[in-house]
């Protein structure tokens, strides 16, 4: 493994640790039991890979033929219900309060390296098409978050709140115009950064994309 590998490797723990603590979270406060947390954590970080895997091709796809990420996503879904079971109060006080806190910022790391990830992974495997590397790095972004939330029945995040597909797509296309100018570390590195600082300004601003006016 090279240099740059061992980056991009670093980056992809890093987005597995963030998805699967957002899935696990949620979880938790749907008073899942362990399996089902441990469910949820681990759809939310693999989900959007597997999605993108199996477009590009990739079979069977990485979660399966490089089981490390799974692993780490069951490690840290088992870790926050252990915390949490512990302390039953917990979700009642003030971290209940930092809720969505903690699942922005989570979900904006998580979306920001995943979205560069799919990208690099469809260059990788000898596709250079702006709309196709697009689409890999927006779908293995927000791929994992949508099964979350429809596992959870909950309203899909990405079609409700704070930009979050939209800073996915603003982000994948700065990182292919630069993968294409400067390589693969400055663009993900750019990328991703791209697309948490949109998440951040958003969820901080509270900016959304027009919703249609209620008529009740």
């Amino acid at each position: 493994m090279n240099y740059s590998d061992l980056i991009i490797f670093i980056m992809e723990m890093m987005g597995t640790v963030a998805f699967a603590a957002s899935g696990a979270m949620l979880g938790i406060r749907k008073k899942m039991d362990l399996f089902g947390v441990c469910v949820l954590g681990v759809t939310t970080s693999v989900g959007g890979g597997a999605i993108r895997d199996v477009t590009l091709g990739i079979i069977p796809p990485g979660m399966f033929r490089r089981p490390i990420y799974t692993i780490v996503a069951v490690m840290v879904s088992l870790g926050l219900f252990a915390l949490l079971y512990i302390r039953r109060n917990l979700l009642d006080g003030r971290i209940g309060q930092l809720y969505d806190l903690l699942m922005n910022i989570s979900d904006a790391i998580g979306l920001g390296i995943f979205t560069v990830v799919g990208i690099n992974t469809a260059w990788n495997a000898g596709y250079h098409q702006l709309f196709l590397l697009v689409f890999v790095g927006v779908i293995t972004g927000v791929g994992g978050g949508l099964l979350r939330d429809v596992m959870a029945q909950e309203k899909p995040y990405i079609l409700t709140k704070h930009i979050y597909a939209c800073a996915s797509l603003v982000g994948a296309l700065g990182c292919v115009w630069i993968y294409r100018e400067w390589g693969r570390l400055t663009a993900v590195f750019i990328g991703a950064f791209i697309v948490m600082a949109i998440r951040f300004l958003a969820a901080h601003y509270r900016w959304n994309l027009p919703h249609p006016k209620s008529t009740s």
